[in-house]
């Protein structure tokens, strides 16, 4: 099998300009598809990555090792990246990288309890010792709770109906497995709807995971603390895969980059206005290529933008 690439690989090395000498941080290890690009541009520089999953901690430390060994893997939640930087006696870096996606192999795990492809124990914990777990989402969280969950994280238009479907099911039993909650799933949705393309299940999966790893609190965490750490002239690349990340990255990059209303500064108003602090790189956030669609489709969905600390 070959080393995992991920998506948008060439366009997210590119955006951050490594050069050697510098400092870099990977917020998400992963299976370091990104991190051992980066390490080996910076032979005399530093890499730091953060991931929550001890799995992909040691894989990605085999993968790097190969590279070189000047890295430091760090076990924690990205939004402790300042507080766990500084312990190594760093307060500003070169460039920050953070590819939102689930890894492949986390879904392809059947054991993890990730994916409705697999029947598995509800679990879908990023770090296997964290306390919260799917099951315990499913089963216990109150209705109204477990529809916030759905409705914001989902987005599905049968929330309402999934979630009063899981209470009543798990007052007979708990739902312990992926397949019995796929077949509560899909014993509410219509006929027409479980003809279309794309599993019924997608989208209360993708809710109950981001519920049980905390993503999106974690995200805006991030966002708030991961540009104060950027040099002049560093750099800061998200790849979100879910409209609802991307919205939150669009609306924190733009808030980031525009002055009294005006994108990236003025060009020529009377008075003195202040430059941004930040700019971004891309217009538009950048897409995968036809070619990388066809070898990988899971990509259709990445966008990648990136902020620039003005100098």
């Amino acid at each position: 099998m070959g080393e995992h690439i991920p998506v948008l690989f060439e366009e997210t090395v590119s955006s951050l300009a490594v050069k050697d000498g510098g400092t870099y941080v990977d917020l998400t290890l992963g299976r370091a598809g990104h991190s051992s690009k980066i390490l080996s541009l910076i032979p005399h520089g530093h890499l730091y990555c953060f991931d929550l999953d001890p799995q992909a901690i040691e894989e990605g430390r085999r993968r790097l090792e190969k590279v070189g060994g000047n890295f430091t893997l760090v076990h924690d939640r990205y939004e402790t990246v300042a507080d766990r930087l500084r312990e190594y006696g760093v307060d500003k870096v070169d460039g920050i990288l953070a590819d939102l996606g689930v890894s492949s192999p986390q879904f392809d795990d059947s054991d993890r309890g990730f994916s409705y492809r697999f029947d598995a124990r509800l679990d879908m914990r990023m770090d296997p010792s964290a306390r919260l777990s799917a099951y315990d989402v499913v089963n216990s969280y109150p209705f109204e709770e477990l529809l916030r969950v759905l409705t914001e994280y989902g987005e599905d238009r049968d929330s309402y109906k999934i979630a009063k479907a899981i209470v009543k099911k798990r007052q007979e039993r708990p739902i312990e497995t992926t397949f019995e909650l796929v077949d509560v799933i899909k014993g509410v949705k219509s006929a027409k709807t479980l003809a279309q393309k794309g599993h019924p299940a997608k989208q209360t999966f993708q809710a109950i995971r981001i519920e049980v790893n905390g993503e999106e609190d974690s995200l805006e965490k991030m966002l708030l603390v991961a540009p104060t750490l950027l040099k002049p002239g560093g750099r800061l690349s998200i790849i979100t895969f879910m409209s609802l990340d991307d919205r939150k990255v669009k609306k924190a990059f733009r808030a980031l980059s525009e002055v009294q209303g005006y994108r990236d500064g003025p060009i020529s108003l009377p008075g003195e206005i202040e430059k941004p602090a930040f700019s971004e790189l891309y217009k538009k956030p950048v897409t995968a290529s036809e070619e990388e669609l066809r070898d990988n489709p899971r990509a259709a969905s990445a966008k990648l933008r990136t902020l620039i600390a003005n100098p």
